[in-house]
């Protein structure tokens, strides 16, 4: 009702009170409660600022903990859910952004292959193997899994769980997927991204040595299959 006083300031209270079912006492409690209430959140917000001013990032759950005592002394009671929320009306919470593991480095002095596969159109299976890293989030880190898959089939045709963004993930993935499938020399492309797993000597070499044709990706790359 303290809104519609301020929109209607010509309209009496009473008129108010007796379209909500309120009593002169209770609209005069309510609106100096809401007046204390925005009080006490200003000066928790002051509060606030002033611990951010020397450690920006520090969260809410740890402003709890530091705040505690000056909360007391001011004879505020505000737990972590309603510290959360006058933080967040005011625009102070702190967003995290989710750690990410960071899988392809092109930035390296290895040769970079053009793109072979740019409107190719896929017949059957051993026509095109797609490498790929992803990543596995673990409690202390990452693992890195490393893929090959063959573009027609979908199927997987080698991997490697590997503890870091070493080149020897990849190559392990390699060596599976020549050992186990057999591709006809010659007939097949191996695509990647640019990164250093795949640019290196150490990997290009195997598939030379294969005979394997090697592609790296561009942006707009478009493989069909039927």
């Amino acid at each position: 009702m303290t809104l519609l006083t301020e929109l209607y300031p010509h309209i009496a209270v009473n008129r108010f009170c007796s379209v909500f079912g309120k009593t002169r006492q209770a609209w005069y409690y309510s609106t100096h409660h809401a007046s204390e209430q925005d009080m006490r959140d200003s000066l928790v917000v002051k509060m606030v600022k002033a611990i951010r001013e020397e450690q920006p990032r520090t969260g809410t759950r740890k402003l709890c903990f530091l705040l505690h005592a000056q909360l007391q002394q001011h004879h505020i009671k505000m737990g972590r859910d309603k510290l959360f929320e006058v933080l967040e009306r005011y625009d102070l919470l702190i967003r995290y952004r989710r750690r990410k593991a960071v899988t392809t480095d092109s930035n390296h002095p290895f040769y970079k292959y053009d793109n072979l596969i740019q409107n190719l159109t896929l017949t059957g299976k051993n026509q095109l193997w797609v490498s790929d890293i992803t990543y596995i989030s673990l409690k202390d880190g990452f693992c890195y899994l490393s893929l090959i898959t063959d573009a027609f089939s979908r199927k997987i045709v080698g991997h490697c769980l590997w503890p870091n963004l070493s080149t020897q993930g990849c190559i392990n993935a390699l060596s599976k997927a020549l050992a186990e499938h057999h591709p006809s020399r010659s007939t097949l492309i191996h695509h990647s991204d640019r990164g250093v797993q795949y640019c290196c000597n150490d990997y290009t070499q195997r598939l030379q040595a294969y005979q394997v044709q090697i592609s790296m990706s561009h942006k707009g790359t478009l493989i069909k299959t039927p």
